[in-house]
């Protein structure tokens, strides 16, 4: 007895129940584009004495104490190569306090006074002469002038803000020390207390990052040489509550280690965040359903199979993203709509080969035809699966940020549709065929025919590939109109390629476009690039801002309607624009060479060329197409680029690997017929795949909100001229390679 379709059964009974109990116990991560709140990506400056990885160590635990203290709740920090961090704050919507907090040095120091810096005299001999003098203002913007630090924050033990009630001082830090510091704090106070009353030189300063924050006379009850014991003492100032938690909060941390820059800051209001997450829900939830209805119209029995297994792959993939703590974002949701689309083309190569396997049979049964649909279509699912999983290494290896976590998913996806199919729906699809009520009514299993779109074409027998230059010579046509929107229209990169800030608000009212520009261009913001985005909500992008002209911007925004509420508000760094930039562009181009070698392996160079020339036209149509609407060239896009290039590739494979098969049974035959013949033959898979992912995308673009509309449409524009070029554009340039080698 064949034991296969036992430990097929045995192998998807595992996967789902792990899958169950996985996504049960197991939250998956949201990015806070789906969720909310702010994230900073921190780079570190070492000095020439400090390594890059050991001082982004240091620095990771003295931040990670700060994010702590902020009482954030399930803060995310990481390491990002050698010198960068990446913190997610979640509901954090005040990114500049934040900041402040992240990126304060916070360097704390306790120094003697020698006087005011009109006193230039000698010090006295209780406060011998040290190096390093420095000159500060102190609180009320008087010079004074310090000796070097005799006591620095590592000294301190802890510190809290407190509200004195009693005595009417109001907010103060109190800051108790530890170890030798205690003595050092005597002794440096003891020092002071030897000056007379009203001096300077019996005041001690505060000092943090070259700031005196409190330079306080010593009481006069201390004695001199005694100082002050219990090793403690209070700064005082004109402290507010927040200020008092926020110095406590510092010196609780400690100083950092080595400087930070922040390089790049995101923050997605939480309506935002959670109409995005809601939208996408509805979206696939209504894009799987006309998927699956339209399967279960089609393939009748075997769709309704097929739709189970498409509901164990989201359910893989949901447990795979959450045991491997990976976080989904919304560029990473390109990942796994490019392998619903994977997963439901797997089933439909399967029973349409199953179909022609009927066909072709003179006693044929649906179990048999079933059996070598699986083993027929084998290849080209293997084919266009690692073709794309090369594709997602490449991208999770050598680039970065949304187009790193779409090659996360992208791989994820991609193994559990592999699984989904192969497994799953074979072990269904067998256990159905065998039963005997399925035996007597073939009909039912919707493989016991061959289908009205491979009917037609069987009795049309159009010669598609007759004239292969003519259609050489649209795709042609196409691409120049394209490149002319590239050369005349240029492109509108992202913040996330060029650097700078981009600013979304919510208004109650609509605002007019021009009304805002001129508006924006009195308050100083002249080449702030301003844009619409849904009925009631305005997009601005210019360079990058302080945070006191980002409240100038929103001051402006504000006259021009009654009420503004910040969405999103994102601040890149031009050298990490540069960096994403160039990161893309080289990892694409990588993926492409590696795709390239690949298929060149399995089909020869002339069909690997072919098939590669196919995606560098979509690609190039694709950003045209975008160049001439005017939408922008962001991280989103990109993702769905990339998704586009998965369809096009794995159209190419399926076609060109039954080009490989017909030609190895018939090798007299021209290859323009055999080609022809492979094109025919595939074509009703690849309507059939196209109808389904076509629901998937138009319910994105419906339902998806505003934030997925350019998506979608970048999506639905790729599927349709993916499809076309791996027909008319790498199959006959496949022939007239052929022709003329």
């Amino acid at each position: 007895m064949n034991r296969s379709p036992r430990i097929r059964a045995l192998i998807a009974l595992t996967a789902v129940a792990l899958s169950l109990y996985i996504a049960f116990t197991v939250p998956v991560r949201l990015g806070l584009d789906l969720r909310g709140g702010t994230q900073f990506v921190l780079e570190t400056r070492p000095t020439a004495d400090d390594a890059d990885s050991e001082a982004t160590d240091r620095t990771m635990e003295v931040l990670r104490g700060r994010v702590d203290a902020l009482g954030v709740t399930e803060p995310t920090l990481t390491r990002s190569g050698t010198d960068r961090i990446v913190v997610e704050l979640p509901g954090v919507q005040d990114p500049r306090k934040a900041a402040d907090v992240l990126g304060r040095t916070a360097r704390l120091t306790f120094h003697h006074v020698l006087g005011t810096a009109a006193d230039t005299a000698t010090p006295p001999e209780s406060l011998p002469e040290r190096p390093h003098q420095l000159v500060l203002p102190d609180e009320s913007g008087q010079a004074l002038r310090l000796q070097a630090a005799s006591l620095t924050g590592k000294a301190v033990d802890r510190a809290a803000a407190r509200f004195d009630q009693q005595g009417g001082a109001g907010w103060h830090v109190t800051v108790d020390f530890e170890g030798a510091g205690k003595e050092g704090w005597a002794r440096l106070t003891g020092e002071a207390a030897c000056r007379p009353a009203g001096d300077p030189a019996r005041r001690v300063a505060i000092v943090l990052d070259d700031k005196i924050i409190s330079s306080p006379q010593v009481d006069p009850s201390v004695a001199c040489g005694s100082g002050i014991g219990g090793g403690s003492t209070r700064i005082t100032g004109t402290f507010g509550d927040s200020e008092a938690h926020e110095l406590a909060l510092l010196i609780n941390g400690g100083a950092l280690p080595v400087p930070v820059e922040t390089i790049e800051q995101r923050t997605v209001g939480p309506t935002l965040g959670a109409e995005a997450l809601t939208a996408s829900a509805w979206a696939a939830a209504v894009g799987t359903v006309l998927t699956s209805l339209f399967m279960i119209v089609v393939y009748r029995l075997l769709g309704v199979l097929a739709t189970v297994a498409l509901a164990c792959y989201g359910l893989i993939s949901y447990a795979a993203l959450a045991a491997l703590g990976a976080t989904l974002t919304l560029p990473g949701l390109a990942g796994f709509v490019l392998a619903i689309g994977m997963a439901v083309d797997a089933n439909v190569l399967v029973f349409e080969r199953a179909r022609e396997e009927y066909a072709a049979r003179s006693r044929p049964t649906p179990r048999a035809s079933l059996t070598a649909g699986f083993r027929g279509a084998f290849s080209a699912i293997a084919d266009s699966n690692i073709t794309t999983l090369i594709a997602a290494g490449l991208l999770f290896f050598l680039a970065s940020g949304p187009v790193r976590g779409f090659g996360v998913t992208l791989g994820i996806g991609v193994l559990a549709s592999m699984v989904s199919a192969l497994v799953i729906t074979r072990a269904l699809a067998e256990y159905a065929v065998a039963r005997r009520g399925v035996r007597r009514r073939p009909r039912l299993t919707g493989i016991a025919h061959i289908g009205a779109v491979r009917d037609r074409l069987t009795h049309a027998d159009p010669r598609l590939m007759r004239h292969p230059r003519r259609w050489l010579a649209v795709s042609a046509a196409a691409l120049v109109l394209a490149g002319s929107g590239i050369a005349l229209r240029g492109l509108d990169f992202g913040v996330e390629f060029t650097g700078g800030r981009l600013v979304e608000y919510a208004t109650d009212t609509p605002v007019d476009v021009d009304r805002a520009r001129t508006a924006l261009a009195e308050a100083g913001f002249p080449r702030a690039v301003v844009q619409t985005s849904g009925e009631n909500q305005l997009t601005f992008r210019t360079h990058r801002l302080t945070d006191a002209e980002a409240a100038s911007l929103t001051e402006t925004v504000g006259t021009l309607t009654g009420k503004a509420d910040l969405l999103r508000d994102e601040t890149i760094g031009p050298s990490l624009g540069k960096e994403l930039r160039h990161g893309a562009l080289i990892a694409l181009a990588v993926a492409l060479v590696a795709q390239l070698c690949y298929l060149a392996a399995r089909f020869r160079w002339l069909l690997g060329t072919s098939a590669v020339a196919a995606l560098a036209h979509d690609v190039v149509v694709l950003v045209g197409v975008f160049a001439w609407l005017g939408k922008p060239i962001d991280g989103v896009f990109l993702a769905a680029l990339l998704t586009v290039i998965g369809y096009s590739v794995n159209d190419s494979v399926v076609l060109f690997d039954r080009i490989r098969e017909l030609a190895r049974r018939d090798r007299a035959a021209p290859f323009a017929r055999v080609a022809d013949r492979a094109l025919l033959q595939t074509l009703p898979r690849t309507v059939n795949t196209g109808v389904g992912a076509a629901f998937i995308l138009t319910a994105l673009a419906v339902l998806g909100g505003e934030t997925l509309t350019d998506f979608a449409l970048a999506l639905l524009i790729g599927l349709a001229v993916g499809t076309c070029s791996s027909m008319f554009t790498a199959t006959p340039l496949a022939v007239e390679l052929h022709s003329r080698a």
